[in-house]
């Protein structure tokens, strides 16, 4: 800087009276500091020097700083979150050089250092990780999301080249540039807030999908199979219903209450991350408890048939009652039913003739329905929490992937096959089905995909296709919330 500047005072720089002043502003900036614990350890390795400051204030890339935080609206952003103005101030005072005694630079070189690793850390970090984490503010959300950690800050504090960082950073996923460009051009306040929201979405560092996989994205009801951003196949999808109004407030009054009839109903399909491992044809309904409470029970109280009708077995303590219709339902309580239900395999099966599982938490899958109507319907949140596919069988068909397989699985579920050549076994099943001589049972059978397909469930109200920009309803409430946790940073 002496050199820079032409000003001998620099030479009479003295450290540790730099390093009092340092400290003193340690203290008093910390306190607004988004990661404080990682810059002060930094800055403690490293004696407290004005890295920042030495290596690119004469090089002007701190000015270049300056340009990218200013320039944060682009993304959404207020600079003033970056101290933006305060930096550019210290940076005039610096330049103007009037200083006549080496220690007045002391604080602006402190105040500058400081607020500058501060702005040029949360820049990096809000564009490559997004400015909030997901799984803090949503209940539902499973997809592991990668954050920023120590090592990484540390790294841009020791950057040879703030300027390459700073364009290296920049977010370069298409579905983003457009929401940006759209963001830009925009003069629609509720258009320019889906906007940002959606750019937030497209900032999270969820895991890498890969070229192959389906995305079930849940404000668009819709399922898509992607190969390289091309769509292989697209199908309505039915989600789990919203959760009910006022549920954080009616969730506490159950908690204390601990009655069943003050719980609130939360069927909204969790967001998550798995793939998709095995086909069930012909599935059996493992009937949750949540689903035997509010349901199943209340039904067969009214009806003593319904169980049997509706090919529902009853087990206690793991074995199966022969007769529930002579249960007396009046002599249980809902929310201590010692039994569990499940729903056979067959036509009047709830999840139709197909279940496509995946690893998850949540006891979540995609299968098919008998109640096809619901995919006439605008707004598909209807399910219990699984979602409900429109087309399993051309979906089972590109899980498969051969047509050997494909057929074998026709035939479980009766259809003939497409391959003339297996025609035998199908057949040959359709003759064991008419057999009154012996008692055919339905049974559900596995299947393997080709390969484990990766599963994306997601939640995206705004996105880019065909050139224009697909706008869709805030189903879950999930923008509101979202909104709310990023104001801070508008």
């Amino acid at each position: 800087m002496s050199e820079h500047f032409k000003n001998k005072i620099y030479k009479d720089f003295d450290t540790v009276a730099y390093d009092s002043v340092f400290a003193k502003t340690m203290d008093s900036l910390s306190i607004g500091f988004t990661n404080p614990k990682t810059i002060k350890a930094f800055y403690e390795s490293n004696k407290n020097q004005p890295k920042l400051v030495t290596k690119f204030y004469t090089t002007g890339e701190l000015d270049s700083l300056t340009v990218f935080l200013q320039r944060s609206e682009m993304h959404g952003f207020n600079p003033k979150i970056f101290k933006t103005e305060k930096i550019k101030s210290l940076l005039n005072q610096l330049s103007a050089n009037q200083f006549k005694h080496v220690d007045e630079s002391y604080p602006i070189i402190a105040q500058l250092e400081l607020l500058s690793a501060n702005a040029y850390i949360n820049y990096n970090n809000y564009l490559k990780y997004g400015v909030i984490n997901p799984r803090n503010i949503f209940s539902r959300y499973y997809i592991k999301v990668r954050r920023p950690d120590s090592a990484g800050m540390v790294g841009l504090l020791s950057s040879e080249n703030i300027l390459d960082t700073l364009k290296a950073v920049q977010p370069k996923s298409e579905q983003y540039k457009a929401l940006q460009a759209a963001y830009l051009n925009s003069n629609n306040e509720t258009e320019k807030r889906i906007l940002l929201l959606n750019m937030e979405r497209f900032r999270w560092k969820t895991p890498e999908m890969g070229e192959n996989y389906v995305q079930v994205n849940i404000p668009d009801f819709k399922l898509t199979w992607f190969d390289n951003a091309d769509t292989v196949i697209s199908m309505k999808v039915c989600v789990g219903g919203k959760r009910e109004s006022g549920y954080e407030e009616k969730l506490k009054a159950f908690a204390k209450s601990g009655n069943l009839d003050d719980k609130p109903k939360n069927h909204e399909t969790p967001l998550l991350y798995s793939k998709i491992n095995s086909i069930q044809a012909n599935p059996v309904w493992n009937i949750p408890v949540s689903i035997a409470q509010s349901e199943i029970y209340w039904m067969a109280r009214k009806d003593r048939y319904y169980l049997s009708n509706s090919n529902i077995n009853v087990y206690y303590k793991g074995k199966l009652i022969n007769e529930p219709n002579t249960i007396n339902w009046n002599k249980y309580s809902r929310d201590k039913l010692p039994f569990k239900f499940k729903q056979g395999s067959g036509g009047g099966n709830a999840l139709g003739k197909f279940k496509f599982i995946f690893d998850n938490s949540s006891s979540i899958y995609l299968h098919d329905t008998n109640n096809k109507n619901g995919f006439n319907l605008a707004n598909r949140a209807i399910s219990h929490g699984c979602v409900r596919v429109e087309k399993p069988l051309e979906f089972a068909e590109k899980l498969v992937g051969d047509s050997y397989t494909y057929d074998k699985l026709r035939a479980e579920v009766d259809l003939p096959p497409i391959d003339s050549t297996h025609v035998k076994w199908y057949k040959k099943r359709m003759a064991a089905k008419a057999d009154t001589t012996k008692s055919f049972q339905l049974k559900p059978a596995w299947f393997g995909p080709k390969k484990q397909v990766p599963l994306i469930i997601t939640y995206i109200t705004a996105w880019a296709q065909n050139d224009k920009i697909e706008y869709r309803p805030d189903v879950y409430g999930m923008d509101e919330k979202l909104w709310t946790a990023m104001k801070k940073f508008r």
